[in-house]
């Protein structure tokens, strides 16, 4: 219960200075209201004898009506509070007494002014205002230490400057953070789109191919054995494909989606034994070490393979391709070429297949070109060796 009405308090709090456009946290605030009544029960103590009760229950009127105010809108006013503690030190003064709590609140006003008010010339005016209360106090009161309070004053100014410049510095912090994790965040989800962008891509022109290859033998060949056969193909590929989406997906997930590895280099080999399968004549080769090719590197160059080689089914229908890849101790060398019959290209509408290549090449901080070649269209991505560390 005591941690339900905390909790509720603080909350309060917070949303009140929030409202009042200040950025202490709440804590700030609730002790320098402490701070200022203690004071101010010490210097009406000591003046029990001197002022009449009057003048003793304005003071400390004046010292909690701010508090009372904010009880009653939750709304805090930081001008109000500060000419009502000028106020209240002005009253209790006319009767100095040795060593004197009054002047102190003149501190907590020029603190908190230095902390909360936004211009200068309110700050200004607070600290005049409090020292030429000392100053009357020492000149027709009788106040003595009226230097040393005076400089207390400036000393608190100086604190309160302080707390405000590292609260600034502190919400700059976090609006810098914030902007930093916005943009992890975007390209996190650009990333996992350009993922299912090629998983879906590959997948359902591999699966159109193997449909295509039923139909042909259904109807021209009659051949049901291998009708069955492509279509089995076709539902492989496909529950691997929902496999691959739900797992990429599954990365927006506070929890792990499963434990299967996203792809990498040596899986290769397998997607163009799948693509070749489906009916594209496509070749495979390649040299070194791929041990010396990480993890993310590893995955984009899967990737890019995937993408040319659906953007060779989509745009070059009947060519044949050829991957070739390299992996040495100066970095990774990819190339994938298609013949170009007839009128073939390879972008699309929009052109997502190659900026998506693009963007992914660039995030391996690897160079990439794809073009036509004479009578093929080529693409090649060289990832330089000091990106080929596996983790």
């Amino acid at each position: 219960m005591l941690k339900i009405l905390r909790d509720r308090f603080r909350a309060r709090v917070q949303v009140s200075l929030t409202r009042a456009g200040l950025t202490l946290p709440w804590w700030g605030a609730l002790c320098a209201t402490a701070v200022s009544v203690v004071f101010t029960v010490v210097a009406l103590v000591q003046r029990d004898a001197l002022l009449p009760p009057e003048p003793i229950a304005l003071a400390g009127l004046l010292v909690i009506a701010p508090s009372l105010i904010w009880s009653a809108t939750n709304w805090i006013v930081p001008w109000v509070r500060m000419a009502a503690l000028i106020s209240a030190t002005a009253i209790l003064l006319t009767e100095p007494v040795l060593p004197d709590f009054a002047p102190l609140l003149l501190l907590v006003a020029a603190t908190e002014a230095g902390s909360v008010l936004r211009t200068t010339t309110g700050i200004a005016i607070v600290t005049v205002a409090a020292e030429s209360v000392l100053v009357v106090a020492g000149i027709w009161g009788g106040l003595i230490g009226g230097p040393v309070y005076m400089v207390a004053i400036l000393l608190g100014l100086s604190g309160g400057l302080m707390v405000r410049w590292y609260t600034r510095l502190l919400d700059a912090e976090r609006g810098k953070r914030d902007v930093v994790r916005d943009k992890a965040l975007l390209a996190e989800r650009q990333r996992i789109a350009r993922e299912v962008h090629d998983i879906v891509g590959h997948s359902l022109s591999i699966t159109l191919l193997h449909l295509t290859g039923a139909r042909h033998a259904l109807q021209q060949d009659r051949d049901v054995d291998e009708a069955i056969e492509a279509l089995t193909e076709a539902e492989a590929v496909g529950r691997s494909a929902m496999a691959d989406v739900r797992r990429t997906v599954g990365l927006l997930a506070d929890a792990p989606s499963g434990s299967s590895p996203l792809p990498g280099v040596e899986d290769i080999a397998t997607l163009v034994e799948r693509t070749r399968a489906a009916g594209l004549e496509v070749r495979y080769t390649h040299e070194g070490d791929l041990a010396r090719v990480g993890a993310s590197e590893g995955l984009g160059l899967y990737r890019i393979v995937q993408e040319s080689l659906v953007n060779v089914v989509k745009h070059a229908p009947g060519a044949t391709a050829e991957v070739r890849l390299h992996a040495g101790s100066s970095g990774a060398r990819l190339t994938v070429s298609n013949s170009l019959p007839g009128v073939a290209r390879h972008t699309s509408e929009d052109g997502s297949g190659l900026a998506g290549m693009a963007a992914r090449a660039t995030q391996l901080g690897a160079e990439i070109s794809a073009g036509p070649q004479g009578r093929q269209w080529v693409v090649e991505v060289t990832v330089p060796g000091s990106r080929m560390v596996r983790s």
